[in-house]
């Protein structure tokens, strides 16, 4: 199969050596210049790809060319530019999908879309999504411009936290005081199950639908980091018990009921 992955980021460069051990085609894309060795040394075939909120620089043609499945793992980027206009980048990328023919797009969101509270809610995917965050708006709506285009099928991935075996939040909470909510639950997941959980979903090519995919064990905050940053003989992080904690759980029991799925890696 010929597949393209619209960023080769943490996770995006682990799918696509995976994807080559199962001897699929694979093309990459990144966007610094200096990163296009290590997509080839990876077995893909490398592109230079940036979106802009005006155009697409690269060859995007080429890219899409003859692909039957593209995976968008582009981050917004929001955070350190809340100015940015994530969904007018995505709407750039858009007709050019259209025209490749490919069959299935598998977009990898993010469980921000839901809105944290007090009452500690459990959202599974047909829940409402966060209108009073930009974030959670730009991100939606990113996911809508893809579901609701009839010219492919999409799925769309809304991921917990991701941890592995070299990324774990409690690097940066280690030590940390006057961190807030911590008796908000934890929403969690290794990147070996997002890997697992895209290869399930490439493989539905007439899924036009939202999953998420959140590892179903949810201590508080506190306990969490506290006892990973023990285990890893880090400094203790403090937390604020000054106000209520906001927080959610996030209900992968859909993508667990109707695809099989069971979740291989642990988050302790």
């Amino acid at each position: 199969m010929k597949i393209a992955i619209l960023g080769c980021g943490w996770l995006g460069m682990e799918l696509g050596k995976r994807l080559r051990k199962e001897n699929h085609e694979v093309r990459g894309s990144v966007t610094r210049v200096e990163k296009l060795s290590e997509v080839r040394a990876a077995g893909m075939i490398p592109y230079s790809i940036k979106l802009y909120e005006r155009g697409i620089q690269g060859d995007i043609r080429s890219f899409l060319s003859g692909v039957e499945v593209l995976v968008v793992d582009i981050p917004p980027g929001l955070r350190k530019n809340p100015d940015i206009n994530f969904v007018k980048k995505i709407d750039k990328l858009i007709p050019y999908i259209e025209k490749s023919y490919l069959q299935k797009v598998i977009f990898t969101s993010s469980t921000s879309v839901y809105k944290d509270s007090s009452a500690i809610p459990t959202y599974k995917e047909d829940a409402n999504t966060n209108n009073a965050n930009d974030t959670a708006i730009q991100l939606r709506n990113a996911e809508l411009l893809f579901l609701n285009n009839e010219s492919f099928n999409t799925s769309v991935l809304r991921f917990g936290g991701l941890i592995g075996e070299d990324r774990h939040p409690v690097t940066y909470l280690a030590g940390r005081e006057g961190i807030s909510n911590p008796k908000a639950p934890v929403n969690l997941v290794h990147q070996e199950d997002c890997l697992n959980a895209i290869f399930k979903l490439i493989d539905m090519k007439k899924d036009n639908s939202v999953w998420n995919v959140v590892y179903p064990e949810h201590p508080t905050k506190e306990e969490y980091y506290s006892r990973i940053a023990q285990e890893r003989n880090l400094a203790t992080p403090k937390f604020d018990h000054s106000e209520n904690s906001l927080g959610k759980i996030i209900s992968s029991e859909k993508l667990q009921q109707k695809l099989n799925f069971e979740f291989s890696r642990s988050i302790w």
